[in-house]
This record gives structure tokens, C-alpha cells and sequence, in this order.
């Protein structure tokens, strides 16, 4: 059951296309995943896949899969080689149009399905801040960046108005999947439905036009926004550009390709005229394999200078390499080629930030780039994130287990085995995607995957 205000205003909106889009409800949600470049090659991985997979149009990495499949329980989902994702919530990002270096803002993150796409967009180039406002869900998305291996990301725990203060004109690109009323999600999360009110509808419109105004000031002059929403709702939709642009002349609704099956944006249901309206974009459930979603990309006058910004306070320093000789030692002993950047170091927690990493005074930072390990009394133990972003040709020693015989479950689920070799720390991988740690001694692989992630 539709709550009744909300059917009496699709019944205005869609006329005669009403009843198609009240039958896609009683279809089946469409699931999908996104495969993920830093670690698997796609035609290979779509050779010997067992998923029966099949590709969503908007997103070349992305791809449908059945209710027979079970993505979320195989042991490549732990070793990050795709990402959970619903198909219609993959649309925005490619809209940004990333490329490696650019500075990043996913300003409204978690659980981190946008932000993980950009990151692998970024190809460990640049610099990517992803936030959350709420400490729970931006501790999820912080654990959905490291396991996908992105080593470039700063992950904050902070408002809007609080990162406009540090971060003003600094970001090429800004991407604001807005917090709203979730109507596009009916079909997919029934708390949704339970949840919606033309009050909370109203409640989503302000917000959202605070943060697209902290949004706005933190863009270059050049630099390209895009505004995502789960919702139908015009005010929170066409609403939300129209006096998005009446608050910032500065900013004009870029005209893009629309992908096949989506709909332009409605200038009749703004409550006042705005420029480059129709050329938003709406996903209907009843036009495409997805749910319902909105979009538009827009561009902030002026051109990008060759001259990046600072942020407020400046460059993070880092720290010097004599207070980390036991990690040296492990790189030593482990890594033919480690990862690059300055070295930040929080209590006994190692990190690796890409070079020009902001300067982090007065932020909630959950992570700073790359989590290396631990610094110990004399010795280095290192992360599970830094399992997960290696590959088997950056590490001295690897040992591979499989999907067939059971061994990479038995590993996931916390087991030690038997084994031969020099002894040591070993990347222990899946069909050989990096899956955690294991540290060989006396014949015996010791496992190192976390206890709080283990699955029996």
C-alpha cells in the first residue's frame, strides 16, 4: 500500500502513465554490483564468473544479477572485488566525470556505493573526502572504502557548514547525493513508506538547500556539481535546482546526454522558472531496470586555474621516517613496492596520505588515506586495509586459496592451516584477489583476519 497523499500527487504528475508506474511495484527489485577496476579485470572476471550477470546500461563496471546469486555471501565480496549496489544509485557518478587527480568531495557518503565508485575513478590519483554527518553510518562507509582498496580517501565525520569552513573554492568536483524522502525507494525498503509524510518531504527541501549552498561555496570556479536524489518529489527534485539557481546565478544546469530509458527533468512542476530544467534527468521503475532517482549536473562559472587552493590550515606535514624504523623494517621484509605518500600517525596507528593531503586540524577524521598497521614495542603489525589494497605482484610472498575447495571460507572464518615456505608475513588471497593477512612460523599459516569481520 502507497501512502494516499503520495499516490493523489503521481496520479497528477504521470497522468496517463500512472498506472504502468503503480504496476512496477508489484514487480520484483532489481539488484546489481559493481565490479571494481583496482582489483579485477572485467572481462576476466565475466569469463569465470558463476553469477549470471547481465550489464545495466549507465554504468560500465555495473551488473544485474539473480535471486539466485548470492554476491553478498562469496568470499570475493570480502576481498572487495565488487560492490553491492542498486542499479539506479550507480547514474550519478559517472556525471562527474573524474578523472585521476582531481580533488573530490562526496559530501552526503555513506554507506559508500558513490564513493567507492569514484574512488576507483580516481585510480589512487588525487584526493577524495568522503563524509557522513552521522558517526554510525560514516563508520560504515569508512569500512566499505577499505574494503574496496582505495588508498586516497579521507574519509570525516562532519556537518556541511563545518567542512564549507575549511575547505572554501578548494574541490574540482563535488558530488551531493542529498539526504531526502526516499520515495524512489518504496519497491526496495519498506521503512521507507512507513517513514514518508508530505511534512518530511518539506524537511528534506530545507536541508537539502543547506547543503547545497555549503555544496556550492566549497566548488572551484570550473569546477562541476552533481545533485542526486531517491525521491520523486518535485520540491526536493526540479524544486531544489530551480531555487538552488535563483540562490547562485553563478551556477547553470549543464545540458548532458541523457541515457536511454531515463526522462528529462519537468520545468512545469518547479514553482517558478529556472533556466536548463528540462535538462535534469528522472529514472522511472516503470522505464528501466531500477528505482526511482534524480539528477543533475551542474557547472559553477569561471575556469579551473593550474594553481590548486589550500584549505584553511594549509598542508598536513606528516610525520619523519625515524619514527617509523619498525614499519620500514616490515616494508623491508614484505613489499616489493609500498604505497607512496606522507606518513601520518595517530596514537600507534600508521597511515599513508597522498601527497598535498589538507591539513586535518579540527576535522572528525575516521581515516586519513591508507591504514598501514600498528606500531608496537619493536615491531609492526600490519592492517587488514593494507591487505586489501595490495595486489600479489606489491608483496614478497602471497599464498593463494580458492572458492572450489572451501579453503578461502575456512580462511574468512578465522582458521589457521598448515603450510611451507619461508617464514613470515603472506598475503593471503582469493583466485588471487588480496583477501587478508596470515603470518607463517614452524609450518603453520597463523591467521590475521580480523576477528570482528570473521564469518563461520
Amino acid at each position: 500500500m502507497l501512502p494516499q497523499e503520495f499516490e493523489q500527487r503521481m496520479k497528477q504528475m504521470l497522468g496517463e502513465e500512472y498506472s504502468a508506474f503503480e504496476a512496477s511495484y508489484e514487480k520484483e527489485k532489481y539488484q546489481a554490483l559493481r565490479l571494481n577496476p583496482l582489483k579485477v579485470d572485467k572481462e576476466r572476471f565475466l569469463e569465470k564468473s558463476d553469477f549470471t550477470l547481465s550489464q545495466v546500461p549507465w554504468e560500465e563496471n555495473g551488473f544485474y544479477y539473480t535471486t539466485q546469486d548470492t554476491p553478498g555471501k562469496h568470499p570475493y565480496h570480502e576481498a572487495g572485488v565488487y560492490y553491492i549496489q542498486e542499479p539506479s544509485a550507480m547514474a550519478p557518478v559517472p556525471f562527474l566525470e573524474v578523472k585521476p587527480g582531481d580533488r573530490v568531495l562526496d559530501l552526503c557518503a555513506a554507506p559508500g556505493g558513490k564513493s567507492t565508485q569514484i574512488g576507483v575513478a580516481l585510480r589512487g590519483e588525487g584526493l577524495l573526502v568522503c563524509n557522513e554527518i552521522h558517526p554510525a553510518r560514516a563508520k560504515i562507509l569508512s569500512e566499505n572504502v577499505e574494503r574496496m582498496g582505495i588508498r586516497n580517501a579521507l574519509v570525516t565525520n562532519e556537518s556541511p557548514e563545518k567542512l564549507r569552513s575549511v575547505f572554501a573554492g578548494y574541490f574540482d568536483k563535488i558530488l551531493v547525493d542529498a539526504p531526502c524522502s526516499g520515495e524512489g525507494m518504496f519497491r526496495k525498503n519498506e521503512d521507507a513508506k512507513e517513514e514518508w509524510s508530505p511534512e518530511n518531504v518539506e524537511l528534506c527541501a530545507d536541508r537539502q538547500d543547506g547543503i547545497l549552498d555549503c555544496a556550492a561555496d566549497m566548488l572551484r570556479p570550473g569546477g562541476r556539481l552533481v545533485y542526486s536524489t531517491c525521491t520523486f518529489a518535485p520540491q526536493e527534485n526540479e524544486g531544489s535546482m530551480a531555487r538552488f539557481l535563483e540562490r547562485h546565478p553563478e551556477f547553470s544546469i549543464l545540458e548532458v546526454p541523457i541515457p536511454e530509458g531515463f526522462s528529462a527533468g519537468n520545468p512545469a512542476w518547479c514553482d517558478h522558472e529556472a533556466e536548463g530544467i528540462e535538462h535534469t534527468m528522472r529514472i522511472w521503475p516503470h522505464k528501466v531496470n531500477g528505482e526511482g532517482h534524480f539528477l543533475a549536473v551542474l557547472q559553477k562559472a569561471g575556469t579551473l586555474s593550474d594553481t590548486a587552493p589550500l584549505s584553511l590550515y594549509g598542508l598536513e606535514k606528516g610525520i619523519s621516517s625515524k619514527e617509523i624504523a619498525d614499519y620500514l623494517s616490515f616494508v623491508k621484509e614484505t613489499l616489493k613496492n609500498p604505497p607512496q605518500g606522507i606518513y601520518l600517525k595517530f596514537g600507534d596507528q600508521l597511515y599513508v596520505a597522498p601527497e598535498g593531503m589538507p591539513a586535518l586540524k579540527g576535522l572528525k577524521v575516521l581515516r586519513p588515506g591508507l591504514h598501514l598497521g600498528t606500531l608496537k614495542k619493536n615491531r609492526f603489525e600490519p592492517s587488514h586495509a593494507l591487505a586489501l589494497a595490495l595486489c600479489e605482484e606489491e608483496v614478497m610472498h602471497s599464498h593463494e586459496l580458492t572458492v572450489e575447495d572451501g579453503s578461502a571460507a575456512t580462511f574468512i572464518g578465522g582458521q589457521t592451516f598448515l603450510t611451507e615456505g619461508e617464514k613470515g608475513w603472506y598475503l593471503i588471497t582469493v583466485d588471487g584477489y588480496s583477501l587478508g593477512w596470515g603470518k607463517a612460523a614452524g609450518g603453520i599459516m597463523k591467521n590475521h583476519y580480523p576477528k570482528g569481520l570473521r564469518k563461520a
